[in-house]
């Protein structure tokens, strides 16, 4: 029998995101945790760069548990931690 699907609450979903986040890009948890809906990531934080987005992707897959294919992906997605997380979120 298979195991039920773990339904995360908004606020798991979002701690685990900003945890990912801290650990890809080499930020300070304080400074991810002071991220807003409207934090520009990529192309606003240096080191949030092409290599970080697959990273980011690969650790997405890993602790949300879900399958990122290709099409799911768009640029706008890693305009802002809120789109970020809009973006877990149709993938959960």
């Amino acid at each position: 029998m298979a195991a039920k699907p773990q339904i995360l609450s908004d606020s798991d979903v979002d701690q685990t995101l900003r945890a990912l986040l801290a650990e890809v890009l080499g930020l300070a948890p304080e400074r991810v945790a002071g991220f807003s809906a409207e934090t520009e990531l990529f192309g606003a934080l240096p080191e949030f760069d092409s290599m970080a987005v697959a990273n980011l992707l690969t650790g997405i897959e890993e602790r949300f548990d879900v399958l990122v294919e290709d099409s799911d992906v768009e640029a706008e997605d890693f305009a802002t931690y809120g789109a970020l997380i809009a973006f877990v979120g149709r993938l959960l």
